[in-house]
């Protein structure tokens, strides 16, 4: 799936955009064990960084970006532009991510 370009941005320079495919997303939800858990509720008392949640959530924006490239392929798509994250908790105790974004068909220039 590295084959699909990725970017935050609007378009993408050196290639055209000759065809849009449509909104797309690559979604996750993950869920923290109670130990972690009680780890970083101590952390919130004495202050550093919840390296546990970080890495939970640097998992998540990999896995959600793959998951996109997953789905502009499904789409016959060969980039994504405008991509973005969304990040929100359910219930305090699930972590959801979302990448998203316009896949699209580009050509070299």
């Amino acid at each position: 799936m590295d084959d699909i370009i990725v970017t935050t941005m609007n378009d993408l320079p050196g290639y055209e955009i000759v065809e849009v495919q449509g909104e797309i997303f690559g979604l996750v939800t993950r869920a923290r064990n109670a130990f972690s858990n009680i780890g970083a509720s101590f952390r919130t008392v004495v202050g550093g960084e919840a390296k546990g949640y970080t890495k939970l959530l640097s998992d998540s924006r990999d896995q959600a970006v793959n998951r996109l490239r997953e789905a502009a392929a499904a789409k016959g798509a060969n980039a994504v532009i405008a991509m973005r994250f969304d990040c929100n908790e359910i219930a305090n105790l699930i972590s959801e991510v979302a990448a998203y974004g316009t896949a699209v068909t580009v050509e070299k220039k």
